[in-house]
């Protein structure tokens, strides 16, 4: 069994590890880790929790929990989990963060847009990004892994066989994405109460948000070019889930067929990637609940364009199922062990 320690436990990413390790048959948890319920039964705090957890919430002493778990779970956010890194730790443990601290490479960008020292900045170059489609051997062989954004995730996976075959024009894409409310995390803001969302849809971060940079380090990776995007998330009033409509040029005039054939030549063998059929576009209700992420395109031959769309549950594929993913591959276990879960509906 692995023994499994989160930092973090009472956030949204954080309660939804707990839910799909509950479930897991190869894993332990053996910290309930939080800042604001420390000593607290965690089944208080949720209440779907009671007769499952008796465990009591804990501190956020990594020191300590290196001693007892195989892997640690960070659902914390920026800057805590590289206050905390040290090489004495790694030697001990692997680390899965679920913040930004270690995703993108520039240190000095992630200062910029986080506005932030990184106080871990060795560490960097050694983590691993950890999209599996991408990244899946060098996460076999990681002992620090930068989960990614929920926002990087989906729109990667719906670019990426066009971007790595080199097949658009990688500085005109625009991405327009939409989040449920839970995306902004379980803190209390105004601005996120029912009132003040419910029958509403608005942009937020707009030319500046957080994940952009993180979505460009990708696509430059992927793609073997420095990479400029136009992203704008929105809000929308609902409580899970991520649509990303992503739009760029195509380099030649392509066919349904030919593209369909890219596509597929990626994701066929991939558990959690389902490539749509034909004119079937990803909805957000499909996913909920569930570690897959829909993919499907649309070429527009008036402009030149294609369309690519993708749709994930944020909590999972985004945050929490994708963390798991990623302990399954560092430990040799088969990567779809605990996520085989049928997305809810309705």
């Amino acid at each position: 069994m692995v023994q499994v320690g989160i930092i973090g436990s009472t956030g949204y990413a954080g309660q939804e590890l707990v839910r799909l390790l509950l479930q897991h048959p190869e894993a332990e948890i053996v910290w309930y880790g939080s800042r604001s319920y420390v000593d607290e039964a965690y089944s208080s705090v949720f209440g779907n929790m009671v007769n499952l957890v008796d465990e009591r919430c804990m501190g956020e002493n990594m020191d300590e929990l290196a001693e007892k778990a195989d892997v640690i779970f960070t659902a914390t956010p920026q800057g805590l989990c590289a206050s905390l890194v040290n090489e004495e730790i790694l030697s001990k443990t692997k680390i899965i963060d679920l913040s930004a601290d270690f995703r993108i490479k520039d240190v000095a960008k992630y200062e910029k847009w986080y506005g932030i020292t990184h106080e871990s900045p060795k560490f960097v170059e050694e983590a691993v990004y950890g999209l599996c489609e991408v990244n899946r051997k060098d996460v076999k062989k990681a002992r620090l892994i930068a989960n990614p954004g929920c926002f990087p995730t989906c729109s990667t996976l719906s670019i990426y066989p066009m971007a790595k075959e080199g097949l658009i024009d990688m500085n005109s894409i625009i991405i327009d994405a939409k989040s449920g409310t839970s995306g902004a995390g379980r803190g209390a803001k105004v601005a996120n109460l029912f009132c003040e969302v419910n029958e509403s849809i608005k942009p937020y971060g707009v030319t500046v948000h957080r994940h952009t940079p993180e979505i460009e380090d990708q696509l430059s990776y992927i793609s073997g070019e420095d990479v400029l995007i136009n992203f704008t998330p929105h809000l929308v009033p609902m409580n899970r889930g991520i649509l990303a409509t992503s739009y760029a040029t195509l380099k030649r005039k392509m066919s349904y067929e030919e593209v369909k054939e890219v596509y597929d030549s990626y994701y066929k063998e991939e558990y959690f990637v389902r490539v749509l059929a034909q004119d079937v576009f990803p909805e957000t209700r499909w996913v909920e609940g569930s570690n897959f992420a829909d993919v499907n395109f649309k070429i527009d031959e008036r402009t030149g364009r294609i369309v690519m769309m993708g749709a994930i549950d944020n909590v999972v594929k985004g945050a929490a199922g994708q963390a798991v993913q990623n302990m399954n591959l560092m430990f040799g276990l088969p990567e779809n062990m605990g996520l085989q879960i049928v997305p809810m509906f309705p």
